[in-house]
């Protein structure tokens, strides 16, 4: 009885609701239609104005007085509104006022969107301003060309610019116009000029069919056969036994071979039968356009290149003494070994210069490859690193730490044109090669990216160069980021993102996971978030994320039927070992699943770690993870654990590293990107606004967590029935099920699965597989639905 008092007093308590401004059908249809005539009845009073406007000037006065009459088509209020705006306002420009009234009523009736409203509200204000300043330049006095606003803004512009300056500052206004609204650049005016004076040119060509000579055919054939004849006559003479040969061969007529040549065949296209589907989404894509994932977004802006730092060290230095003491060195220390050179050319990049050099003919690659150590030490130099043969040349490559290195910026790899023009889904600046050119990699090819060195050798910076480089191409709706941070340290400062960028689990309160039993939840989840895509990719009939992505936006995927379009889903683990040594099996198994599977339904994986051993790094990992980046190690151990070979234990550290996708090694100098730039570019994408919440992964529940199976009847959720029957009809016990047909939230879900499972309905928890249900049908439903019924 205490619990029901308790429920009462709550029920008791009136609750205050917020002040809602949405307007219901029939108020927007009230507001619509009134804007829609008001902007009629201006632009008729506006017309009337131009010709009885100064007739009804004696009457202005007067307008409270009935018995005086105006010449208005709309008597004396249209006299009075004409007046004011056109005559008192901006003149003539007032007209756009009327229009941009209308348009408003419009745009509410129909219910569309009020942004575009905004922009052109924005725009039409700006060109009534810009002509009520042109036409009063023209106005000797106040008129109804330009209005009172426009002459005396043109009286006060040149006073202090004189007639000159305004019309330059018109010009230049009118250039703002065009450039933000429209989007004209030079290349338009440039293009638009080159076209016209094409035109001219092909205008004032002469053509050659003018001065073409008509041709007589009769004439033409008489003049052939003569020919023919006077050939044949001479062949006879200096041929007297082909004589009567050559006259019996048949000359072919020209007429004849002419038409043959001008004779086309016509190919009739028919048109591929569409069916209904087809013709309805046809029908929503020309009247509504393709479906657009950042519309909620329209307004975001992506980071500037202004946020990454410029450095004063970038760019190649060439040491010409440097270069020149070094291949003698090289030359040197070969001779010694009697190993001879026929040529010899250096590449010089940011960190390392590669030495080519071309054997003479008969000397062995190995016996030069033996020399490593040998060369390191002739060139006192740290990570001499011998490659024979370079594959695809002819040559052998010798790389040497430069002893001036200079930094390769994050700001001139994203300003490369390699970067800003590429085509990728997923596109990643990792930074430049030996030769220093932009070293640009889609991650959805790859399809997961390993990343493993030792402490301090630049692999945190790695990560935010790949997460930099998807925040400055991919909008919000189109990628969504994972990220674990054992450290707690590392991945932090993206935390400012949350809203734009991030996806988390439905009751976690941070995005950025360093909880490890926080890390399987998220992975379990994500194997949920795998299971539902591909159940979407099969009913779409669609085999990857980007053909079905394509048929949402084509209109032609029904989101009633749970479809919805799909961002990218990138996974980042900073320190994988941490997580094996606590996790084990529990990370490894839900981490190999998805490295299998989850690269056709858009979830890619990034994986670092500092510690690359065999138990980390495990065989089923290494297979899964063809894509590899290594920095610095310290044994040829860990780099064969990595690359499968040697190499990583000779770079030299600070970003340098070895790229791999299964086939050769490059090296590249991983791009810098500093803490306060990462500071700079999260601060400015996150004082946009953003959603309402982090990108929601769905709801698992652990091993450990069961449910409570005494749940009260009268506490049960009112859509309780229509759950148990959508379960029992389709016979699947999940919580994604109720919450496509349904239209719910996680959480909701979750509970009413819950409740399911106190009532006997569905079994227990099974991991990532849907529930059991223990009903058969709906009139078992019934029935036990009715039983409960009458034991409460």
């Amino acid at each position: 009885m205490a619990k029901k008092k308790t429920k009462t007093t709550k029920e008791s308590k009136p609750k205050l609701k917020a002040p809602s401004f949405k307007l219901s059908s029939q108020q927007k249809l009230v507001l619509g239609s009134f804007l829609a005539i008001l902007g009629l009845l201006l632009f008729i009073a506006f017309v009337s104005y131009l010709f009885t406007g100064k007739a009804d000037q004696s009457t202005l006065n007067e307008f409270a007085t009935r018995e005086v009459k105006t010449e208005n088509w709309l008597n004396k209020t249209g006299a009075w509104l004409s007046n004011f705006f056109i005559y008192k306002g901006f003149g003539v420009a007032s007209f756009i006022f009327s229009g941009l009234i209308f348009l408003s009523g419009v745009f509410i009736l129909t219910n569309s969107s009020l942004i575009k409203l905004r922009k052109h509200w924005f725009w039409g204000t700006f060109i009534v301003i810009w002509l009520s300043i042109l036409f009063g330049f023209f106005a000797d006095s106040l008129d109804t060309l330009g209005g009172t606003i426009g002459f005396e803004m043109n009286s006060f512009l040149q006073d202090y610019l004189g007639k000159i300056g305004t019309s330059l500052l018109l010009v230049f206004l009118l250039i703002i116009y065009l450039a933000i609204r429209f989007k004209v650049t030079a290349d338009t005016f440039k293009n638009m000029f080159q076209r016209a004076s094409k035109d001219i040119k092909q205008e004032f060509k002469p053509s050659d069919e003018d001065i073409s000579i008509p041709i007589d055919n009769d004439l033409t054939a008489e003049a052939e056969e003569i020919k023919s004849a006077f050939d044949l006559d001479l062949k006879t003479i200096s041929e007297d036994k082909e004589e009567i040969t050559q006259k019996e061969i048949p000359k072919p007529e020209p007429k004849d071979s002419k038409e043959e040549s001008e004779m086309t065949i016509e190919v009739e296209e028919v048109a591929e039968e569409l069916s209904e589907t087809d013709n309805l989404s046809n029908k929503l894509v020309e009247d509504f356009g393709l479906f657009d994932p950042t519309l909620e977004l329209s307004n975001y802006q992506f980071p500037s290149l202004d946020l990454l730092k410029k450095y004063d060290s970038e760019g190649i230095t060439i040491n010409q003494e440097e270069l020149e003491e070094n291949k003698n060195r090289i030359v040197e220390t070969l001779s010694n070994y009697k190993i001879g050179i026929a040529s010899i050319k250096a590449t010089i990049g940011p960190t390392v210069t590669l030495y080519e050099i071309v054997p003479d003919a008969g000397i062995r690659i190995s016996k030069i490859k033996n020399l490593e150590d040998d060369i390191a030490l002739s060139l006192s130099a740290l990570g001499i690193r011998i490659i024979a043969p370079i594959p695809g040349k002819g040559t052998i490559g010798i790389e040497v730490p430069n002893k001036n290195s200079t930094v390769v910026s994050m700001r001139s790899v994203i300003a490369s044109q390699k970067f800003q023009k590429s085509d990728m889904q997923l596109p990643i600046a990792l930074g430049k090669t030996i030769s220093n050119e932009t070293f640009v990699v889609d991650l959805a090819k790859m399809p997961h990216l390993l990343m493993a060195g030792a402490t301090g050798q630049g692999k945190s910076v790695g990560l935010n160069a790949v997460l930099t480089s998807l925040l400055y191409k991919k909008h919000p709706a189109e990628v969504k980021f994972v990220l674990v941070d054992p450290k707690k340290v590392e991945l932090t400062l993206f935390n400012k993102i949350e809203r734009h960028y991030l996806a988390k689990l439905p009751d976690s309160e941070d995005a950025i996971i360093t909880d490890n039993t926080k890390v399987i939840n998220t992975l379990n989840s994500l194997c949920i978030e795998m299971d539902n895509r591909y159940e979407m990719l099969k009913n779409a009939l669609c085999r990857n994320i980007a053909e079905y992505n394509a048929k949402f936006k084509a209109r032609k995927l029904n989101p009633n039927d749970g479809h919805q379009f799909l961002p990218y889903i990138i996974l980042v683990v900073d320190e994988f070992a941490d997580l094996i040594m606590t996790a084990g099996k529990e990370v490894e198994t839900p981490i190999a699943r998805l490295a299998q599977l989850a690269r056709a339904i858009g979830i890619h994986l990034i994986i670092a770690t500092q510690r690359p051993s065999v138990n980390v790094i495990t065989g089923i990992i290494k297979a899964n993870f063809p894509a590899r980046i290594a920095f610095r190690v310290t044994s040829k151990i860990d780099s064969r654990t990595i690359l499968d070979g040697s190499g990583a234990d000779q770079l030299i550290g600070r970003g340098d590293m070895l790229y791999t996708q299964g086939n050769d090694l490059v090296r590249i100098q991983c791009a810098f990107v500093d803490t306060p730039e990462v500071e700079k570019i999260t601060d400015f994408i996150g004082s946009q606004k953003a959603y309402p919440d982090a990108y929601l992964l769905p709801e698992y529940v652990g091993e450990e967590s069961g449910t409570s199976l005494d749940i009260d009847i009268n506490d049960r959720d009112d859509l309780f029935r229509d759950a148990a029957e959508i379960i029992v009809t389709a016979q699947q016990g999940s919580a994604s099920l109720l919450q496509r047909k349904l239209k719910l939230g996680y959480n909701r879900a979750g509970r009413l699965i819950d409740q399911l499972e106190a009532a006997g309905i569905v079994g227990g928890f099974e991991g990532s597989k849907a529930r059991q249900v223990l009903v058969p049908d709906l009139t078992a439903l019934n029935q036990l639905l009715d039983n409960e019924g009458k034991k409460n």
